[in-house]
């Protein structure tokens, strides 16, 4: 569960998901350290949120162009 990782697994956590290849991120992660524990486990939600919304909207554009393609 969400609310019982410590502050730095939190951090650890959005810093992967902000990352383009799960190493580096464009913006500094040290600003991450500011926030108050609460507001990181409300980032990392909205995060796995729009994470899973990315998928599936990939997952609808790969579906429609393979039904292109197989015709």
């Amino acid at each position: 569960m969400i609310e019982e990782l410590t502050k730095s697994e939190l951090i650890e956590d959005i810093k992967h998901l902000i990352s383009v290849d799960g190493t580096k991120t464009e913006i500094n992660p040290n600003y991450l350290e500011y926030f108050e524990h609460e507001e990181l486990i409300e980032m990392k939600e909205e995060l796995l949120l729009k994470k899973l919304n990315s998928v599936e909207t990939t997952k609808e554009y790969v579906n429609e162009l393979y039904e292109k393609l197989a015709l």
